[in-house]
């Protein structure tokens, strides 16, 4: 099973008056596990960068304004999605950039329907506790250390993680058989024969069943077309 773990950086909170993307991270994930393949992209937001979103991931003017724009990478993003379910923290937020981005292309958008909000998911399994990512990091033990501002992949990286522990902690990972590789290569597993063990019961064991059987007071087999018990 494929997935892609998804954050972005952009220069503020609302694409509707005038904010814009200028961050990408995704992670793909086979069988909720890191396979090592990830997509970062830098954008030009063709716009300024308020003080307020500097704070959050250090990305300024000068440092974009050479990097491509979205319309130069938005096939590299797509090709890198494909179909496949998008992990995302607090989806409507990215879903909602992505999307304005795309819309100003003339691209079709991506559908709600293929995310999957780990913010929900955190609110549902702990109501009414923080469930922010950096909070989640702390509750499930994850390293943060190599964070010093918000970052698209490295809060990929951190998320990966979370999403694990949401679903369950370390064992989906156990889900990848002793049979198959990571690649999905079959493996020869080697299972020695072992012969049918013994059911049978001992003359002694049939002998002392018989004896109890004695002391059952009408029982039902010595009723007409009942057979006894053997």
């Amino acid at each position: 099973m494929r997935e892609i773990v998804l954050d972005t950086e952009t220069t503020g909170l609302d694409p509707a008056t005038g904010d814009r993307l200028v961050e990408i991270g995704c992670i793909e994930l086979i069988n909720h596990m890191p396979s090592g393949n990830d997509l970062h992209l830098y954008v030009n937001p063709e716009r300024d960068m308020p003080p307020e979103a500097f704070r959050v991931h250090g990305l300024s003017e000068t440092f974009l304004a050479d990097k491509p724009l979205f319309a130069e990478v938005v096939d590299e993003f797509l090709a890198f999605i494909g179909e496949d379910r998008l992990i995302i923290h607090n989806a409507a937020f990215d879903m909602k950039f992505l999307n304005a981005e795309l819309a100003r292309l003339k691209r079709p958008p991506l559908p709600m329907s293929r995310a999957l909000d780990t913010l929900r998911m955190a609110q549902a399994r702990f109501p009414g506790a923080q469930a922010s990512l950096d909070a989640l990091c702390r509750r499930f033990g994850v390293d943060t250390s190599a964070r010093t501002k918000h970052g698209a992949l490295i809060d990929c990286v951190l998320l990966a993680e979370v999403y694990l522990e949401l679903i369950g902690g370390r064992e989906p990972g156990l889900a990848l058989s002793a049979d198959k590789r990571r690649d999905g290569a079959a493996v020869q597993v080697a299972r020695p024969f072992r012969a049918p063990r013994p059911h049978a019961v001992s003359p002694e064991e049939q002998a002392a069943h018989e004896e109890f059987l004695k002391k059952v007071k009408d029982p039902l087999w010595r009723r007409a077309g009942s057979n006894p018990p053997s």
